[in-house]
């Protein structure tokens, strides 16, 4: 390949990078404005027909020490996810720090919790993964055994909940009880689908072209055969990567456990908000499995940060623990350290990466001959 096609190509990645910042800065800030909407309306379905002042004394009157457990679980639940990139960047050869990775979950945090269903999180892990260098085959390949691991989990948490806690659901839920199920459902079909994804090359070589087409068609890309060709030694590059971490035993356990110390932590945070607040009558357990079971209930809702829903459905579950002005003060603290917390942190890392990779050019090996 000539260097003047090379320099063409670099200009024509330049220029679609340009208009993908542009299209992104845009839907990004419809997303943050319909998700300000929804968490006002949220507040307000809260905070109605609720003395404010009972809430107030009952947020003002939580335990220090219960309070500190609990951001520090939020903050683990995140950072476990970039720890678990690291490691497997790692498995793959790639050189990386363990706070860049770190840097990229609170980022996919960020932009998942904007997004509806979770959906802008990915990319933009994948754009500033791009940014450091990282081959796409590998973060694609990184995201895709996290995300797996994480529905995977998930799902077999819904299923050992279905089973030995079903009364339990039966009374707590009350009518959300289909959703529950309908979550569960929907999380076992994308854990389907990834894995699939993962096994077979030309499936994902199937999508990386069409979203090639879909690139050319909308004028970001243009046409090139080249491009084609470099995009089937991703698919290869990807199916290989995939091939090396399966077959590392060790790399698999390890991932596997932290998942599940991830996605369960999570869980006991209303534990601890409850604890903080004086409460001691429920167990750890019954309170564990209701917050689990409004996760898999919410987790793919086509809302940003599933913000609305998870309130609602908190607040009937959590109707017979949390009793008077406990219930609403539970469901602020909860979702403020659980959610909030995360996205503020998110969005002040994606602030930094703006300012220090924001003037590195994409490393993508896609575009590479």
């Amino acid at each position: 390949m000539s260097k003047k096609y090379i320099d063409v190509d670099a200009a024509e990645l330049e220029a679609g990078e340009k208009k993908m910042k542009d299209k992104r800065m845009s839907t990004n800030l419809l997303s943050v404005l319909f998700l300000v909407v929804l968490i006002g309306l949220t507040f307000w379905m809260i905070l109605k027909d609720n003395d404010i002042t009972a809430i107030y004394e009952a947020i003002i009157g939580l335990d220090t020490g219960w309070l500190a457990a609990a951001v520090a679980t939020a903050l683990f639940f995140v950072s476990a996810e970039g720890f678990m990139i690291w490691y497997i960047l790692r498995t793959l050869k790639c050189g990386i720090s363990l706070p860049n990775c770190i840097g990229y979950s609170f980022v996919g945090f960020f932009f998942s919790g904007i997004t509806p269903s979770a959906s802008g999180g990915q990319p933009m892990q994948l754009y500033y993964m791009s940014k450091d260098g990282i081959k796409i085959s590998h973060s694609t390949v990184a995201l895709t055994i996290v995300a797996t691991l994480y529905k995977f989990v998930l799902v077999l948490i819904g299923v050992f909940i279905a089973i030995f806690f079903n009364s339990t659901l039966n009374r707590y839920l009350e009518g959300y009880i289909y959703l529950f199920y309908f979550g569960l459902s929907l999380n076992f079909i994308v854990v389907v689908v990834l894995v699939f994804l993962m096994i077979n090359p030309n499936a994902f070589r199937r999508i990386a072209r069409k979203c090639e087409r879909g690139l050319v068609k909308t004028h970001i890309l243009k046409p090139s055969v080249d491009r084609v060709r470099r995009i089937t030694k991703l698919a290869k590059e990807y199916n290989m990567a995939v091939t090396a971490f399966m077959k590392n035993i060790k790399t698999i356990v390890i991932t596997a456990f932290v998942t599940v110390l991830q996605r369960c932590s999570i869980f006991f945070i209303t534990y601890f908000i409850y604890r903080g607040m004086g409460l001691n009558k429920e167990s750890v357990v019954l309170i564990t499995v209701l917050q689990a079971s409004v996760y898999v209930a919410v987790d793919l809702l086509p809302l940003p940060g599933s913000q609305g829903i998870s309130e609602l459905m908190y607040q009937t579950t959590f109707g017979l623990i949390f009793i008077g002005a406990y219930l609403p003060a539970s469901v602020l603290i909860t979702r403020g350290i659980s959610f909030y917390l995360p996205l503020i942190v998110g969005f002040a890392v994606t602030i930094i990466f703006h300012f220090v990779k924001g003037r590195k050019k994409i490393q993508d090996k896609v575009f590479e001959k």
